[in-house]
């Protein structure tokens, strides 16, 4: 009896020795992941910020309200081991975008409006370019959550078929309705960006009318969904989903180390759970036979790489399986 207590013993140690506990945002921990010879490189992604802004950069309520279940028939459709959206719709420039959630938990409404503006011009054969305004959703959707303080994906997407969504390009930027108002923030210490402080940004005010010089009006501009619906949780479904009709906002639990992804495939090696947080999907593939999904993330484009990553595909990794959600435009 003693003898299995201690092999058990044995091996709970040696799986937190595996898995030590390093200080977040510290060089030791990008020297441990980059040591330990896994699937990705590390690196430092935010210089001058505190981690109180990091972990309030995951505003994703992950196990939220659920969407009808989009259950696709496969059969004898082969699906190619390499898929990338923004070589499959050149003519769309929004999938080539990355974004930037300023110090706000708005990544739920981020990775919804980001795939949305995608689909739009998708299924319009090109002829439809528009930025979706994560601002409106953010500010608009009461349903959704609690907006800079996190929200749901699937209820983003309800909104989207229920009330509609108006045009908005980044901060600054002047383009469509309701640009985003809420600045981005200098990851690096030289930079002209205002620095990266730990206050969350206010949610802003659900502004019911375009910014002024823009037309048409509000009510107008509005762009719906025909429908929303959750995604099968098998890769097969979610391939099938993204080749068919577009990129698709996906939700997983971020640890400590995924803040200082570089390169690779990411797979959690180290350091504690910040929270949940939604990004864009928007293809596959495998990388020195590591699978993989394809994701943009709306930490701007000075994060990881290019503001792109690569995480596990197959596994239901950090969740990013199971919680898939997306919709058709009118």
């Amino acid at each position: 009896m003693w003898r299995a207590a201690f092999v058990l013993l044995a091996a709970g140690l040696s799986l937190s020795l595996a898995r030590p506990h390093l200080p977040p945002l510290s060089s030791e921990l990008v020297n441990y992941i980059n040591k330990i010879n896994t699937t990705w490189k590390a690196g430092h992604n935010f210089h001058n910020v505190d981690y109180g802004y990091v972990r309030r950069l995951c505003g994703t309520m992950l196990k939220g309200p659920k969407l009808p279940l989009m259950v696709q028939y496969a059969g004898g459709m082969k699906l190619p081991e390499e898929f990338d959206s923004r070589e499959q719709w050149p003519n769309c420039p929004t999938l080539k975008e990355i974004r930037d959630q300023g110090s706000c938990g708005s990544c739920w409404a981020f990775g919804a409006a980001e795939a949305i503006s995608d689909r739009v011009c998708i299924h319009s054969n090109g002829k439809v370019n528009v930025e979706i305004s994560s601002e409106d959703l953010l500010s608009c959707c009461d349903a959704c959550g609690m907006g800079c303080n996190g929200g749901y994906p699937s209820s983003a997407w309800d909104f989207w078929t229920t009330d509609g969504l108006v045009s908005g390009g980044l901060y600054d930027s002047h383009v469509g309705c309701r640009p985003y108002t809420i600045a981005p923030c200098e990851h690096h210490v030289n930079g002209s960006r205002p620095s990266c402080s730990g206050e969350r940004g206010d949610t802003p005010e659900c502004v019911l009318k375009c910014e002024p010089g823009y037309t048409p009006a509000y009510k107008k501009d509005k762009h719906y969904g025909k429908s929303s619906y959750n995604v099968g949780e098998s890769v097969e479904q979610i391939q099938l989903e993204i080749s068919k009709n577009g990129p698709v906002e996906g939700a997983f639990t971020v640890y400590e180390d995924f803040v200082m992804y570089k390169s690779g495939v990411y797979q959690h090696v180290s350091g504690s759970a910040l929270g949940g947080h939604a990004i864009k999907v928007l293809g596959w593939g495998v990388e020195d036979g590591t699978p993989y999904w394809l994701c943009a993330n709306s930490w701007n484009t000075d994060w990881g790489d290019n503001g792109f990553f690569k995480i596990l595909r197959g596994s239901d990794h950090c969740g990013i399986e199971s919680e898939m959600v997306a919709g058709i435009p009118k």
